[in-house]
């Protein structure tokens, strides 16, 4: 029998071969396609490269056949995960992460430190530009001299008691003496040659000219009148004082700036205190001093009985003026430093302190203000002269005359913003 059981390879009619009896020839057999199944996965431990050269990544030997290639190149690419070629999943590789950006950050943080700093700062300006008691109109003052180079300043100390108690009162020694004042005046000059500080005895002699009144607005006729310098403002106020000033000297007055006892004091205790170096020991009753020669730091109390004393020196009223511009020197000096611009916490109470009892002129704005203090500064630190303003003698009344001869010369250096040589007393 040459036929092939059923069901192999096709039917009884599709024979691979039909024997040698068969009148065609037998065709070539086609045998039947077997495909190999693959052998399952393995996981091998997986060696670096560096350990075993010529491995793909995974640990597979050279010539390993996985019994079935797709074609696909295991290991290459991005490793780890679902990106490390489906195999085995995680593959333990950590992609390092990118460097911070060190120069945007300092940007970012600069810009942002100086975007507080300003908004600080213009907060400051508007809160110290509110304080301040803008209450003397110069534009009331008449027949004025004309105009020079550089800045003067009419810096008034008055006894004024406004807003003290009792207890103030008796303990900073001011009396109860009703209305105000002064208890010292000076000029001073800011200017390319440095700044000067000249000042003005109280009992100075001098002549009440022509003005209006600041209230009233009526005009007064000048009688020449002699009085003390002080009487000017005890008659009509800063206005009549910076007339008397600058009718008696030639010299115009920018800005008018003025401080109660209260105010001076507050202002000290804010700070912390002024160190003085006092020559000689002295004592006062009237002004409640007390000192002992050497270096010392004043508090506010003391500070006021310092600048108020002149019974107690030998020079009066003129070793007092002295000791006013000394002090006041010292306080600017002390409190234009980087501990107390820098620490908000002693920088705003010696604003406060000082703009709340402050009266200024209405054309003074915060930045002419911020120029008298350096002004006064520099006054201390050498760049700049500090004197009495030249006398030649008294009057029969017992006021200070002034030498005006030495009075003209040192005005006109004034004017023209001269180094001053005129000496004073």
């Amino acid at each position: 029998m040459s036929d092939w059981p059923e069901g192999r390879n096709g039917g009884p009619g599709e024979r691979y071969g039909r024997g040698s009896g068969s009148p065609q020839p037998e065709s070539a057999r086609a045998m039947p396609h077997v495909r190999r199944r693959p052998a399952p996965p393995q996981s091998p431990p997986r060696i670096p490269p560096q350990q075993g050269q010529g491995y793909d990544g995974y640990g597979e030997a050279p010539g390993y056949d996985s019994g079935y290639n797709t074609g696909q190149v295991y290991g290459g690419g991005q490793r780890g995960g679902a990106q490390g070629g489906g195999r085995g999943g995680d593959s333990g590789y950590v992609q390092p992460r990118s460097a911070p950006d060190w120069g945007r950050r300092i940007k970012v943080g600069t810009l942002t430190l100086v975007v507080v700093l300003l908004a600080v700062s213009i907060g400051t300006y508007f809160w110290a530009d509110g304080k301040l008691k803008r209450e003397v109109d110069l534009a009331k003052v008449i027949d004025r001299p004309s105009e020079g180079d550089g800045t003067n300043y009419l810096i008034v100390g008055s006894d004024s008691r406004e807003g003290m108690t009792a207890e103030d009162k008796k303990k900073l020694h001011t009396g109860s003496a009703e209305g105000k004042r002064t208890d010292s005046m000076m000029i001073l000059h800011d200017g390319s040659n440095g700044p000067t500080m000249i000042s003005l005895p109280r009992d100075s002699n001098v002549e009440i000219p022509s003005f209006v009144g600041s209230e009233s607005g009526k005009k007064f006729e000048g009688t020449g009148r002699q009085v003390k310098l002080n009487a000017a403002y005890a008659e009509d106020g800063p206005e009549l004082l910076v007339r008397t000033v600058e009718f008696n000297t030639g010299l115009r007055i920018d800005h008018y700036v003025e401080i109660g006892f209260g105010g001076f004091a507050n202002i000290v205790d804010a700070i912390g205190g002024v160190e003085m170096d006092i020559p000689k020991a002295f004592k006062d009753k009237k002004s409640g001093a007390d000192f002992q020669a050497g270096k010392q730091t004043l508090n506010g109390e003391q500070s006021l009985a310092f600048v108020r004393t002149r019974y107690a020196f030998a020079g009066s009223d003129l070793d007092r003026t002295k000791n006013q511009q000394k002090f006041l020197a010292a306080l600017a000096s002390q409190t234009a430093t980087p501990s107390t611009i820098l620490n908000p916490f002693k920088l705003y109470p010696t604003m406060g302190a000082g703009l709340d009892t402050l009266i200024v002129d209405k054309d003074m704005s915060l930045w002419s203000l911020g120029n008298m203090f350096f002004a006064m500064k520099g006054v201390t630190g050498g760049e700049g002269t500090s004197m009495n303003i030249p006398l030649s003698g008294q009057s029969v009344n017992g006021n200070l005359v002034w030498d005006k001869d030495k009075v003209k010369q040192l005005v006109e250096q004034l004017k023209n913003d001269e180094k001053v040589t005129v000496k004073g007393s």
